[in-house]
């Protein structure tokens, strides 16, 4: 693996006499597609909290970048991006604006932050749309917005909160299969986490199987012929589907 963008050692977080995480350990490097997957309660969104720096851990190190996100917040400001499970867009802004507002919160240019925008905004497949507002878009136009605007701010990590999981099943796939490529051609170093073991199969590189309370029970690499593989996927599901099972 390259050198790591993401780096969880030995990772505990307690919340009183709640353990969320247990001695976790994983890392991404750069250019990689990891999912985390897991069921409810496996420590998924703890994890991700920990990684975007909105708590400590309670024991252990988590590194972005070689930063560590919560002591160190503001040196992560544009290397880090989310899409999360709903789309956050603002109703008041068309779809060039949302896409262009994290650009300009991180002081970009009007001209440059509108010129990004519409690039990126192609590139997920929403040229022409790109002045309509929120109600006159579809789930997943919206969520193409979402990841247009995570994108154009060029981060060193993108992470993908549930971000397919509420579209229907047909627009998940295509989706997915977009945002992959465009994160393969542009070497994008990518964190998905779900709960839907499909998901993390057509999409990663690896996936990092969770188990109650936030340990790994299983990992697994996945090149491009396996995922394309009915049958590789048809296995791969069962034997993950054993190891998300309760303790």
């Amino acid at each position: 693996m390259t050198a790591p963008i993401v780096e969880l050692v030995g990772v505990r977080r307690k919340f009183g006499d709640h353990l969320a995480v247990d001695g976790l350990s994983f890392a991404v490097g750069a250019g990689e597609i990891v999912s985390l997957l897991g069921r409810t309660g496996a420590g998924k969104s703890t994890i991700l909290n920990l990684i975007m720096g909105t708590m400590p851990p309670t024991a252990g190190q988590v590194r972005v970048a070689g930063f560590d996100p919560y002591r160190e917040f503001k040196a992560l400001r544009g290397k880090l991006a989310v899409s999360f499970q709903t789309d956050r867009l603002l109703p008041w802004r068309n779809a060039i604006e949302n896409a262009e507002l994290g650009l300009l919160i991180l002081g970009a240019p009007a001209a440059e932050a509108r010129r990004k925008a519409l690039g990126w905004l192609a590139r997920v497949g929403l040229q022409g749309a790109e002045s309509k507002y929120v109600h006159e878009l579809s789930g997943g136009m919206r969520q193409r917005v979402s990841l247009a605007r995570a994108l154009a701010v060029d981060p060193e990590l993108v992470l993908l909160d549930e971000s397919f999981s509420q579209l229907d099943h047909v627009t998940s796939a295509t989706l997915r299969a977009d945002f992959a490529g465009i994160a393969r051609a542009d070497g994008k170093t990518c964190l998905l986490v779900t709960h839907r073991i499909e998901d993390a199969l057509e999409m990663s590189d690896r996936v990092v199987v969770l188990r109650t309370p936030g340990r790994v029970a299983l990992e697994i690499k996945l090149d491009e012929a396996e995922r394309r593989s009915d049958d590789v996927r048809a296995r791969l599901r069962q034997e993950i589907a054993e190891a998300m099972g309760g303790d």
